[in-house]
């Protein structure tokens, strides 16, 4: 019995020193980093926009964009003449108020007057599916970091 004892008590020991050294290791968080680099300053972002808005056609689906990407009617994007490809973007219904975030990935419109083409779904999140056309506000809240430079200089 005694003997036993001794088996039993070295392998609790030793399973406290296991969960001893896997706790310790479960603590070490590496090597201290820097900070992360503040954002850019929104300067270098191009003004708003306000005008007049229109969606695309179900003949587009599938179509190249500008992107290179097939239009995606079910995706948050929009056409723009002025900026950059995979600028991010609110766009809000200047009448209704409401808003949504797209992705520049075309350019467009070629419509007289618009300055901007968004997909059926935002559209919809913007209540201009009825009308087809809408005064809008277009605030870019994202550039790509490739063209801030191009931006800026502007």
């Amino acid at each position: 019995m005694i003997g036993r004892s001794c088996a039993l008590r070295r392998r609790r020991a030793a399973l406290a020193a296991h969960l001893s050294l896997a706790c310790l290791a479960a603590c070490d968080r590496g090597p201290l980093r820097p900070p992360p680099a503040p954002p850019a300053p929104s300067a270098q972002l191009p003004p708003p926009q306000t005008g007049v808005a229109s969606y695309y056609g179900p003949q587009f689906a599938g179509q190249p964009t500008a992107s290179g990407a097939p239009h995606k009617p079910n995706a948050l994007t929009a056409a723009s003449r002025t900026l950059p490809l995979g600028t991010t973007a609110k766009v809000t219904n200047t009448e209704t108020g409401r808003s949504v975030a797209v992705k520049v990935d075309d350019r467009g419109p070629y419509a007289k007057g618009r300055i901007l083409d968004v997909s059926p779904k935002a559209a919809r999140h913007l209540g201009m599916k009825r009308d087809g056309v809408a005064p809008v506000k277009v605030q870019p809240l994202r550039v790509p970091v490739k063209d801030r430079t191009a931006v800026a200089s502007r």
